[in-house]
């Protein structure tokens, strides 16, 4: 068993210099903090985008129906770095906005596109009956969409929202390139300082497999009390 001392002693040196030593954890437990913050900021701005497209794209006026075509192409094909790098650079560039704040704007819209056609399948997959239903009772198509179609269409829709929230924190990896101590970029800093790549970047994986599988469970668990209460 002496190999096994051997790097038992070698892995606590090496975990001890990597997130003890100058306090390095603290890096990493910033990197949550910001990495929390921008994806959940961006997933309300995207469900709220994605809304606003899924509805144009469901329109009967060309007008609506080409400005969110347009919108969800071109976001959907161009890379999310690209576009962070846009807004943080060239749109945001002379507006005193935290950091992360705009990143989480960027995101926000990058998601808004996916999150579009997730919503607009969610509502297709609505029966046509419900809305006549509605239109019978008197309401007009904005409350026949928002009181009748919606609320149904959410519980279709909630198992692929929680993968774009899944998917949304792991892009979120990328925001070192503005500046911001993320997690990644707390796992590079402590890399540059230390010399050290393995520890680092299997700490780095760790923390963003704990955190996406608390979210999971979380969401996993909503969904449950969806469909319980749709079984009612």
């Amino acid at each position: 068993m002496t190999w096994f001392n051997e790097w038992a002693a070698d892995f606590a040196e090496t975990f001890t210099r990597c997130f003890l030593k100058e306090n390095r954890y603290k890096l990493l437990l910033e990197g949550i903090g910001v990495t929390i913050k921008v994806s959940l900021l961006a997933v309300i701005i995207g469900i709220m985008i994605g809304l606003l497209i899924a509805l144009c794209n469901l329109s009967k006026k060309k007008l609506l129906r080409f400005i969110g075509g347009l919108y969800t192409d071109v976001i959907r094909g161009t890379p999310s770095v690209t576009q962070l790098m846009i807004i943080y650079f060239v749109v945001f560039a002379t507006v005193n906005l935290d950091k992360w704040i705009i990143a989480a704007i960027a995101f926000g819209i990058n998601s808004g596109a996916y999150v579009s056609e997730i919503i607009r399948a969610g509502i297709l997959s609505i029966d046509k009956g419900q809305t006549e239903a509605g239109r019978s009772l008197g309401l007009n198509g904005y409350q026949t969409m928002t009181r009748i179609i919606i609320p149904q269409a959410i519980k279709n829709i909630f198992p692929a929202l929680c993968n774009e929230f899944i998917v949304l924190i792991k892009e979120t990896a990328i925001v070192g390139y503005v500046g911001l101590m993320d997690i990644q970029k707390a796992g590079d800093f402590i890399k540059s300082a230390t010399f050290e790549a393995f520890m680092p970047l299997i700490g780095t994986a760790v923390i963003y497999y704990v955190l996406i599988k608390i979210l999971t469970l979380i969401l996993s668990r909503v969904e449950l009390r969806l469909r319980k209460s749709e079984m009612r």
